[in-house]
């Protein structure tokens, strides 16, 4: 069963974390299933860049990101080639190291 590591977030994961993950769930479900409140304000529709996350390790093992999904990164704080929306991002086998950006396109935080 692949892992997935959560680098520190200072207000999300400050001390960081680490769980094993599930085969063909997304990112955003397994972080969230784990405990850590990513943001998802449209509430994994591919909708929004609030659950984007930096692939630090372990991207080429996730599914190719569509045309919708990219288009939608262009608009997303801290954007680098690594970065993905975690809404969309299905895990496979391969352990994967995550980075939650400092910011998203919120003003304010949603609780879910």
């Amino acid at each position: 069963m692949p892992k997935i590591t959560v680098l520190p977030h200072a207000e999300i994961c400050p001390q960081g974390a680490e769980f094993d993950a599930k085969p063909g769930e997304s990112i955003c479900r397994q972080l969230l299933d784990h405990g850590i409140e990513i943001e998802h304000a449209c509430e994994l529709s591919c909708a929004c860049t609030t659950c984007h996350v930096i692939v630090r390790s372990g991207g080429e093992s996730l599914n190719a990101s569509d045309e919708g999904e990219d288009d939608l990164l262009d608009r997303a704080w801290g954007l680098t080639p690594q970065s993905r929306l975690s809404c969309q991002a299905i895990v496979a086998h391969k352990d994967l190291t995550i980075e939650i950006p400092r910011y998203t396109i919120n003003l304010a935080r949603e609780k879910h």
